[in-house]
């Protein structure tokens, strides 16, 4: 394959196939293809998760879808979500799970739906791949997908995908350890009526007599000396999302 210029992505998906062959035949093709290119290309493998790629695509590519396409919805979200969590222990630095794009912006959610679809997507590595149109993105998309805070997350050096960790009745816990010690922490509200949620300690893997500096990445403001526990009132859908550092 003579050089591609200016090419750094590629997506391959698993259209049209009129020979039948499994992904599992047809993706290592394209690898040695773009390793012998003449550039470091990001290759990133679509086959809907029909194979339970996680299992099998680090060798192959850099990220792997790991579920059906994504719909502007707040159903179609959070389900790409909690299947997509399933898979968090086979990603990694060199090679991701994908639940497909962003929907920020689209018009078919709520900016707290937004805010959570968001923050989840960082929180698990996922591609932050924008869904909408950058040119008529207005100030509120805009704001949501440029948080430097939340972007930080995503791209923590640690590479470790957080996972949901607590879950009643539509109130979650999602975390997952970044660098330096610190954990990042959301506390979801998935049901259909204002909720408070709470993170205790033992959900997130601290010690109880841990204390924390407590981050919010969306509100920009620090709580000092967290012990025990981090709590926060939500209304339907929303979500709040932390970086602890403890002390």
């Amino acid at each position: 394959m003579p050089l591609l210029q200016g090419i750094d992505y590629l997506k391959y998906d698993n259209c049209e196939d009129t020979k039948g062959l499994s992904p599992k035949e047809r993706y290592p093709k394209m690898t040695e293809a773009l390793l012998n290119c003449g550039r470091p290309i990001f290759f990133s493998l679509c086959e809907w998760g029909v194979e339970d790629p996680a299992t099998w695509a680090k060798s192959v590519g850099n990220s792997w879808r790991t579920t059906g396409d994504i719909e502007d919805n707040w159903n179609s979200m959070t389900s790409r979500a909690d299947l997509n969590d399933k898979w968090a222990s086979y990603a990694g630095p060199g090679g991701w799970n994908d639940p497909d794009m962003l929907e920020v912006g689209n018009g078919g959610m709520t900016t707290e739906e937004y805010r959570a679809h968001f923050s989840i997507w960082a929180l698990v590595k996922a591609p932050l791949l924008i869904g909408c149109d950058i040119r008529a993105m207005d100030d509120t998309t805009h704001q949501l997908l440029s948080n430097k805070e939340v972007i930080a997350v995503n791209q923590d050096k640690l590479g470790v995908q957080g996972n949901k960790v607590k879950s009643n009745n539509d109130l979650e816990v999602w975390a997952g350890p970044l660098s330096e010690n610190k954990i990042a922490v959301i506390l979801w509200n998935r049901s259909s009526s204002k909720a408070k949620v709470t993170a205790s300690w033992s959900d997130i893997g601290l010690k109880p007599e841990t204390t924390v500096d407590a981050r919010d990445l969306w509100a920009h403001s620090t709580k000092l000396s967290v012990s025990g526990k981090i709590s926060a009132e939500l209304d339907s859908h929303a979500c709040k999302m932390y970086v602890l550092t403890p002390q």
